[in-house]
């Protein structure tokens, strides 16, 4: 009777193996169910976003602490440039080779913002091939960044010189003598800062199969605000406020 009694082995390794194999086999097994299920799961997030908006780009990095079942605490660092609704821009006049420039342009506009939001899941995926539906609240500080615009034109002595606005008025508004953009470079010594504040909400579809990755697209609005009139293009209102639609392609990773 002894001898048929496996709990008197000396060795009992093969179990303890086995309940290993077990654990990790429930551990997976719990994950797919999760997936299959889609709900989304996780203690924080990371998301970069490219978007583009109807007056100009942006790119943004969000980080995501959850908070309770459905909301997400959001910390958000995004870099844009706002652009006049009227820029067009015309090759160079007299070299083949020069670069492009936007006649009447003054000024480039860069924001870099620092914000705080929630994000509220309004509907999970249902299962693994679904889509997650999530509604985003945020806003902060907005940096703008305007930076002279510079173009390069061959003057009455034939001399080739770089030209803003601000330092050759009558030059800068001819354009006979234009043949051509300075490059983006150009300017950056002459920064000045227009401090502001910035609002934003979104719908963002995430349709990623798995719980782990973020794969989704956002459509969302904003609106920013600053401490003064930014003039960007010659002969047209300078704005204080500025509204825009955005549309954006996000991806990142959960834990």
């Amino acid at each position: 009777m002894f001898g048929q009694d496996s709990t008197q082995r000396s060795s009992n390794a093969p179990v303890v193996r086995k309940d290993r194999k077990t654990e990790k086999r429930d551990r997976i097994n719990s994950i797919i169910k999760q997936e299959e299920e889609g709900n989304l799961s996780f203690r924080k997030q990371t998301a970069f976003g490219i978007q583009l908006r109807t007056d100009g780009y942006g790119a943004f990095l969000e980080l995501g602490r959850r908070k309770s079942a459905r909301y997400t605490n959001l910390y958000a660092l995004e870099i844009t440039e706002i652009k006049h609704r009227k820029e067009d821009k015309i090759g160079g006049a007299e070299n083949f080779f020069s670069n492009s420039y936007i006649f009447g342009k003054i000024n480039n506009f860069y924001q870099a913002k620092l914000g705080f939001g929630e994000q509220y899941i309004l509907g999970q995926k249902g299962n693994k091939n679904g889509v997650a539906i999530t509604a985003s609240l945020q806003g902060g500080l907005d940096i703008g960044l305007l930076k002279p615009y510079y173009i390069d034109i061959q003057d009455a002595a034939g001399v080739d010189r770089s030209v803003s606005y601000y330092s050759d008025s009558a030059a800068f508004k001819n354009p006979q003598i234009i043949y051509g953009g300075s490059g983006l470079t150009k300017g950056f010594n002459q920064l000045k800062v227009k401090p502001g504040i910035y609002l934003k909400s979104a719908l963002r579809f995430d349709f990623g199969r798995y719980n782990e990755s973020l794969q989704a697209l956002e459509i969302g609005i904003s609106v920013e605000g600053f401490s003064g009139k930014i003039p960007i293009l010659l002969y047209n209102d300078a704005k204080q406020i500025f509204y825009q639609g955005h549309i954006a392609f996000v991806f990142g990773s959960r834990k």
